[in-house]
């Protein structure tokens, strides 16, 4: 009689999940490294390791292992070099796509990208071509049920430049790449708890396309992400 076994579905679920956050793990690895190695192991200036930094911890990396990356990335372990790349692309319904990578192999990683553009209808752009349609910010985002309207004078007395409530009643708190930490840190002082901080290119004029285009965006972004050279993927549309 034919009929299926619980065990070994859950066997494969779980060898999928480990598989997907071992994938995370090199990620968030590779941008400690990196980041530790272009700006120094305190956070409090280096924005964008405190940025690694705060993802690490939201995904349950130990701070044995999240400082032994660190150590890497200021020269006390030997390790690869990798290099910050960005590449810029349209995707479907001409969307605007800023993929940004850590590598050490630049040809593998341009290969990897264009395949991705290629299979949804999309292409690589030159430097340049799409990256002014966003601007690098820090975004501090916070959990729902603070008080919006004093978080918001809190946010703005810190110097942030703008405050969004969104849909499910997150906070995302926007600033200047300089002014992350101390922004980060004045609003800690007030008993505020982070999600997360991230340093993130943010669309200055966000589109629409057809549900049928959202797919294939998807679908692109799964595919980017698949790769482990593939930090983060930022694109204009509105999902």
């Amino acid at each position: 009689m034919a009929g299926h076994s619980k065990w070994a579905n859950t066997k494969h679920r779980k060898a999928t999940q480990n598989a997907k956050r071992g994938k995370i793990f090199t990620k968030i690895i590779r941008e400690l490294v990196t980041a530790a190695r272009l700006g120094g192991e305190n956070i409090d200036f280096n924005p964008r390791l405190r940025a690694a930094v705060d993802k690490a911890l939201a995904n349950n990396m130990t701070r044995d292992t999240l400082n032994r990356a660190i150590a890497r990335g200021i020269g006390d372990v030997d390790s690869q070099e990798m290099e910050t790349i960005c590449y810029e692309g349209y995707g479907p319904g001409g969307t605007a796509v800023i993929v940004e990578c850590l590598s050490s192999n630049r040809r593998r990683t341009v290969s990897t990208v264009r395949h991705a553009f290629t299979k949804v209808g999309g292409h690589l752009g030159s430097a340049g071509s799409v990256a002014y349609l966003f601007n690098k910010k820090g975004v501090i985002s916070f959990a729902p049920g603070l008080n919006e309207n004093i978080f918001i004078d809190l946010a703005l007395e810190a110097s942030a430049d703008d405050v969004v409530i969104n849909t499910y009643g997150t906070i995302d708190v926007y600033t200047t790449l300089e002014l992350l930490g101390k922004i980060t840190n004045t609003l800690k002082k007030a008993g505020l708890t982070t999600i997360s901080t991230k340093i993130a290119f943010i669309p200055s004029i966000i589109i629409h396309i057809n549900e049928e285009m959202i797919m294939e965006l998807q679908r692109l972004i799964d595919m980017l992400e698949e790769s482990e050279d593939v930090q983060e993927v930022y694109h204009n549309v509105k999902i």
